[in-house]
């Protein structure tokens, strides 16, 4: 969905919009805090039901961090996303086991290399507020703002004709 100055955004087109530019994976920057010590680091994503997933060993300093304080920040490309993490277990125990396909399908080397172990956890983030950098079908650069706990979405130009 190519978005035109012209039109305006619903919050469902808004997300679209942010999910079609993540696609079905990247690997996107994860900014984590406790006690005003910041951290950040790369993750392996999956992107279904309108949430971010990653894995991690239950035993890392960044797990450690997200147990204390769940308020996590990521970003890839013009796509920053705050939002809540949550541990939804061992990626072994998956009922359905379906981020472990995704992420075999996805993310081979990291898959054949990690997910047998069983400290692999599966982390839940649930966007909160997006902002993305576009440019419109008019190649001008635009702000989308998207508000998941509102439903709302905002949308400013960056540059003027």
């Amino acid at each position: 969905m190519k978005f035109s100055m012209d039109k305006n955004l619903t919050f469902d087109q808004a997300v679209e919009i942010m999910f079609e530019k993540l696609g079905d994976y990247k690997i996107m920057a994860l900014a984590s805090s406790v006690n005003d010590y910041v951290m950040v680091r790369n993750v392996s994503c999956l992107f279904y039901d309108r949430k971010i997933w990653f894995k991690t060993d239950k035993n890392f300093r960044k797990t450690q961090q997200l147990y204390e304080n769940p308020q996590v920040a990521l970003c890839w490309s013009g796509v920053q996303v705050e939002g809540i993490a949550a541990n939804k277990g061992l990626v072994v125990d998956e009922p359905d086991r379906r981020f472990e396909k995704l992420y075999e399908k996805y993310l081979w080397g990291s898959y054949n290399k990690y997910s047998h172990e069983d400290t692999e956890i599966i982390i839940e983030i649930t966007p909160k507020f997006v902002e993305v950098w576009d440019t419109c079908e008019d190649n001008y650069a635009y702000q989308i703002f998207i508000d998941f706990d509102k439903q709302s979405v905002e949308v400013k130009q960056y540059d003027k004709k």
